[in-house]
């Protein structure tokens, strides 16, 4: 799952480089997929080198890729995002959102696999 993580993180980091540098911002806000990016990758490079708390790394890396899915569905619902906005937002929702579909997945077979050693 920390493949995973870093792996979402980089997609998010891409995103956001690429977004501000297409769209020529000088917004700080289009930056915000790159900063989610850089928690998840951080949180994915933490639990290769600590695979004693991996399970609790990963579980946050989950929840800041929730915070990250809902606030963009809410930009995207609230404010009716167009342009450069609407791919970042939709990127972010798409990437964070089959992250955290596959962090379910993990963390439902480890409980599976507890359960039945």
């Amino acid at each position: 799952m920390s493949r995973i993580a870093i792996i979402a993180g980089a997609a998010l980091i891409a995103l956001g480089v690429m977004v501000t540098v297409l769209s020529d911002s000088e917004s700080f806000t289009s930056l915000i997929p790159a900063f989610v990016g850089l928690v998840l990758g951080g949180l994915g490079l933490a639990a290769r080198t600590r695979p004693g708390i991996a399970h609790h790394l990963m579980h946050a890396a989950a929840a800041v890729a929730l915070m990250a899915l809902l606030g963009s569905l809410g930009s995207l619902i609230g404010r009716g995002s167009e342009g450069w906005a609407l791919v970042a937002q939709l990127g972010t929702v798409v990437v964070c959102g089959g992250f955290l579909a596959l962090a379910v997945q993990s963390f439902r077979a480890a409980r599976r696999a507890r359960s039945s050693a």
